[in-house]
């Protein structure tokens, strides 16, 4: 590509920029959260006919709505390119997270507002972002010379739910998503402005631990010292899953070892994490191995008494949810075992102990050497001028990675995404930075040109 085309390219990406900001604000106003207890299954059925209207509206083929094992739906198409062209599959999520606390967001969290120079919205990086980004770069290789590439476009309906629909349904129907090349839109740079492809995800797996001591809740003062209370038997349980410096440990499960890739400095990491002043880190080590390459154990939830209303009672049961992300080289079912293993064997004063595994995914490590890296790395040094392209890691979980490196071995896995440390994915007020979506977006347009003229 000469200079002068370039130029129009990035012209063509600016100019797009308002368009993807009014339909990333439709699909944030979706609350698409998998979990259907709590949210209408008819918010992610619209976001889902949302994508499947967009896919169809640029010209894909055979869009359709796939109901996956789990009970979700993810949303395909795909748009045929020229004759030899390499097949890449480019994908995102629409389901979201849960708001969490609807009070400590500063605006509404199904409305993308603007704020500080970012867009807030849940989803508006994790990974709406990611749908919007796919569709903003094919509309503009439309404008200059076409989509050099086949194109099949897969939307997960449950990815934050970890519950492995899509997975099962890829591997029930194994040439439906057989490409040359992958583009997972769902990681994020290292910081702003600095291009990045994740080469590392951990794996995970969701335990749910019950504890059972009594009967019925006692009175505290009739019967507390002697009956075995239920909370206080999960709290020395949980306890058990880390050292005295915050190190996971469960018995039989590896320390994992330090990142040989780029480092994450502490004063930067304490920002980006918005770590209280006077507050220790926990683990050991670099920051980079702690988050990216060594098991980490999380209580993401407990039932108890709330202390609004409690009453001084011994417990008879208490319940908790954790999550164990476990680094590459580590099996998740393996690691499944050991965790519900030391849970029991932890559990003090013979209280009755059940364990249920409620999700899980691999591990993925991806090989930066491939010619598709290449090609990313040549699309990044162009989007971000006087960057080069970093590889780093990621302690979340992608289990689709997966699946897909299973099924189609020959396939070249890349990931990218708008889910840098500013956007606080998971938590109140996640946003999206405008500039990383829209230089995101030139990256994947020249990605597939340069993609394309390599294989050629």
């Amino acid at each position: 590509m000469t200079t002068a085309q370039n130029d129009q390219l990035v012209a063509t990406v600016a100019a797009l920029q308002d368009r993807a900001r009014d339909e990333l604000a439709e699909l944030v106003a979706f609350r698409s959260v998998a979990d259907f207890e709590q949210f209408p299954r008819s918010e992610s059925e619209g976001a889902a006919n949302w994508v499947a209207g967009a896919l169809r509206a640029e010209g894909f083929q055979d869009v359709a709505l796939l109901d996956t094992p789990d009970g979700t739906q993810s949303v395909y198409g795909y748009l045929p390119g020229p004759e030899g062209a390499p097949v890449v599959l480019l994908y995102a999520h629409y389901d979201v997270q849960p708001p969490l606390d609807e009070d400590a967001w500063a605006t509404p969290p199904f409305e993308l507002v603007e704020r500080d120079g970012r867009w807030y919205g849940r989803g508006s990086a994790d990974c709406k972002g990611g749908i919007v980004m796919h569709l903003a770069a094919l509309r503009a290789l439309k404008e200059h010379g076409g989509i050099p590439v086949g194109v099949k476009f897969i939307a997960e309906g449950s990815e934050e739910q970890g519950t492995g629909g899509l997975e099962r349904y890829a591997e029930a129907h194994p040439e439906l998503l057989a490409a040359d090349a992958i583009v997972i839109g769902d990681s994020g740079n290292f910081r702003v402005g600095l291009p990045t492809v994740t080469a590392s995800l951990r794996g995970m797996t969701l335990v749910q631990i019950e504890v059972e001591t009594l009967a019925g809740n006692l009175h505290s003062g009739q019967f507390g010292g002697a009956a075995p209370d239920a909370l206080a038997a999960l709290i020395r349980t949980l306890d058990s899953t880390r050292a005295a410096d915050g190190s996971t440990t469960i018995e039989g499960l590896g320390a994992g070892g330090e990142w040989d890739g780029i480092a994450y400095d502490e004063e930067q990491f304490r920002k980006d994490a918005k770590v209280l002043d006077g507050v220790e880190l926990t683990g050991s080590g670099g920051i980079a191995g702690r988050i990216w390459s060594k098991p980490a154990v999380t209580v993401i939830g407990i039932d108890c008494p709330p202390v609004s209303g409690a009453t001084p009672s011994v417990q008879s049961r208490a319940r908790a949810l954790i999550s164990l992300r476990v680094p590459p080289g580590t099996d998740a079912a393996e690691a499944t075992q050991l965790l519900r293993t030391h849970i029991e064997s932890h559990t003090p004063w013979g209280a009755k102990v059940s364990t249920t595994q409620v999700g899980q995914g691999q591990p993925f490590l991806a090989d930066t050497s491939s010619p598709a890296y290449a090609a990313m790395a040549e699309a990044m040094a162009e989007a971000y001028p006087g960057e080069e392209m970093q590889a780093a890691g990621q302690g979340g979980s992608i289990p689709l990675c997966n699946t897909l490196a299973t099924l189609y071995p020959k396939a070249e896995i890349l990931l990218i995404g708008l889910s840098e440390p500013e956007a606080q994915i998971h938590a109140p007020n996640e946003s999206v930075s405008p500039a990383e979506l829209r230089q995101l977006t030139l990256t994947e347009a020249l990605f597939l040109q340069k993609y394309a003229a390599a294989r050629n």
